[in-house]
């Protein structure tokens, strides 16, 4: 079953974590646990380029990811926004050479994403990972007016915040509702055409952003608070809403999405890929019994490697098991595609720009 994973962070992987992707997961796993890397997530990765082939992605969502974090010290983030800016350039030049190397594809136009799709159908093994660029928390963006520069570059989709609060407004595990910024950041993307990611928001900025907001939305990366009761999650009202706006929500296959109470170091997951497939069986029935605006939006190797998915779910290629289970669960094979591609195929072939209109 060909994948259109609406959310994988390759640049964070490339560039961040240092990994040639062009290698296989053994190979990186490999280095990594002969150099002694025993941080989370080291020697344990899911993917690369190769693995992405063999796991049939044909699209993804790929991001540029700076977050700003004020502690020097701090693991992940930067310390000013003007060196989330130029990450978030750095990220955009890493797809560039991977491109000029033949292993990706950016997509800039609903043209464009239907004649790769194609491509990708008819000869599979010699056609590039087709991408279209994301940003995940806005961090970047010096002002409002710096989506311009980046949607040049081929931004297509914007998620405001990550974890914590930045100048955009509230994300993961923050109450704080939008900044002023976003209001004409908002308008600015509207005017672009960018769908705006509505994961990573606080619950007060998710409302307030489809408030300020009339484009098309859509959630990459996004679970339910059912399954998983947690702010990172959805509320069965939040779901509602994007559905009401004919955005689709990716099924997320980080285990702390799935598995209530699970700490990130702690005991090993437990939960499997059925509990993806029970969010995805929950969304379906807040749609009235329609999957329309289910898809996949993994997030594996989002600064985690299989120490934190499903416990059946090793390398990449595991996510073809959901096929398996949801034909257990009585999915239809129509309802297994829509949901593995059909429906962001769909979305996007809506929300991008067409040709001469980028």
């Amino acid at each position: 079953m060909l994948i259109f994973d609406a959310h994988l962070d390759l640049a964070l992987n490339a560039v961040d974590w240092n990994r040639d992707l062009r290698q296989g997961v053994d190979d990186i796993r490999a280095q990594e646990q002969m150099l002694g890397m025993r941080d989370l997530g080291r020697g344990t990765n899911t993917l690369s380029f190769p693995e992405l082939r063999s796991a049939g992605v044909a699209v993804c969502l790929t991001t540029m990811l700076a977050r700003r974090e004020e502690p020097i010290n701090d693991p992940f983030g930067w310390t000013t926004l003007q060196a989330c800016y130029a990450m978030a350039h750095g990220h955009a030049a890493y797809y560039k050479a991977m491109q000029q190397e033949g292993y990706l594809a950016q997509i800039f136009t609903a043209e464009q994403l239907q004649e790769h799709w194609q491509r990708y159908q008819a000869d599979p093994d010699n056609t590039p990972l087709g991408f279209i660029l994301t940003m995940e928390g806005a961090d970047p963006l010096l002002t409002p007016e710096t989506v311009y520069e980046f949607h040049a570059l081929g931004l297509r989709a914007l998620g405001l915040t990550h974890y914590g609060t930045n100048r955009y407004g509230g994300g993961t595990r923050s109450e704080a509702g939008l900044a002023l910024d976003a209001i004409p950041l908002l308008r600015n993307c509207e005017a672009l055409g960018i769908t705006i990611d509505v994961t990573h928001l606080s619950d007060v900025a998710f409302w307030q952003v489809l408030e300020h907001f009339q484009g098309r939305i859509h959630a990459s990366h996004q679970n339910s608070r059912f399954i998983c009761n947690w702010q990172r999650q959805f509320s069965d009202d939040q779901i509602r809403a994007v559905i009401g706006r004919d955005g689709v929500l990716g099924v997320a296959l980080d285990v702390i999405m799935l598995q209530d109470g699970f700490v990130r170091g702690g005991a090993a997951a437990t939960a499997t890929l059925l509990r993806a497939v029970e969010h995805v069986e929950h969304v379906r029935e807040l749609a009235g019994g329609s999957v329309r605006n289910i898809g996949i939006g993994t997030d594996l190797d989002g600064g985690y490697g299989n120490e934190q998915t499903p416990s059946d779910l090793n390398r990449y290629r595991d996510v073809q098991r959901l096929v398996q289970i949801m034909q257990q669960r009585d999915f239809s094979d129509q309802e297994i595609q829509a949901i593995f591609h059909g429906n962001w195929l769909r979305f996007f072939s809506e929300a991008l720009p067409t040709e001469g209109c980028q």
